[in-house]
């Protein structure tokens, strides 16, 4: 069976599951999936295998953090950018050249684009800053499909930081699902590292995790917009301050087919 077949049959089962047809066997599909058979079959005595519990909501809200929306990305964001800051070269949805390794590149995006563009991307994996900033002309032709932009941040990115935030917040699985979401989010925006006084705030989140203190959290995510001037990176303290405002809301009441496993 072709890879076509394959994509079709799945997009008709997202569509009778009520789910958006993107095609993608990501977390959504997955956890829709595992519910039904639960409810049929009765739960398997191993659960399935993730780190975190988020909201759809929250999924939602950092594809829109990363992209705003999908029209937006294909008019300015289908091709490599270059945000500013210390980012590195980004492609897709929030997909970091400058913080990932040539052999991550070439597993999640392996397939997905021709050899020779994977291979310039390559070339400038690790470079940020300046320099990223510098190398932009040699990849700002290579255009990113949404469809391939969505099946890696959905099947590879945002699993590989579930561990990491999940091992930089010890106790985060007993947060509510949106708490869980906007931490994931944080870390996938500034990474899972603690040590150094830029970190300060990313450290004092932990203690107040394991006290599940939701309104302590917010506080220090809003702490670290002392680090992005605001007239030069305004995104930054918006991002912030709506992390901090769903985290302070999320002891909520949930429908059961809000979660989602990643």
């Amino acid at each position: 069976m072709n890879r076509q077949t394959t994509t079709r049959r799945l997009k008709s089962i997202q569509r009778r599951l009520g789910l958006e047809d993107d095609g993608i066997l990501g977390p959504v599909t997955l956890t829709r999936i595992e519910s039904i058979l639960d409810d049929v079959l009765g739960p398997e005595a191993s659960q399935p295998e993730h780190n975190l519990i988020v909201s759809r909501r929250g999924l939602d809200q950092i594809a829109q953090f990363e992209i705003s929306s999908e029209g937006f990305y294909k008019r300015h964001l289908a091709r490599p950018t270059w945000p500013g800051g210390a980012s590195g070269i980004t492609i897709g949805i929030g997909y970091d050249l400058g913080y990932n390794s040539k052999a991550q590149i070439i597993r999640d995006w392996g397939g997905k684009l021709s050899d020779e563009e994977l291979g310039e991307l390559v070339a400038v994996a690790g470079k940020k800053g300046e320099e990223a900033e510098a190398v932009l002309s040699t990849v700002d032709h290579i255009k990113i499909p949404f469809e391939a932009a969505k099946e890696v941040f959905y099947t590879a990115t945002l699993p590989r930081f579930a561990r990491l935030t999940r091992k930089a917040y010890p106790g985060i699985e007993a947060l509510p699902a949106d708490a869980q979401a906007m931490l994931l989010s944080l870390v996938f925006n500034r990474g899972s590292r603690m040590s150094g006084i830029r970190r300060k705030e990313m450290k004092a989140i932990q203690p107040l995790v394991i006290q599940k203190d939701l309104d302590g959290i917010a506080r220090e995510i809003r702490a670290m917009k002392r680090l992005w001037d605001v007239s030069l990176l305004p995104g930054l303290h918006t991002r912030r301050d709506e992390e901090a405002r769903i985290i302070t809301d999320a002891d909520r009441a949930y429908d059961p087919s809000e979660f989602v496993l990643v």
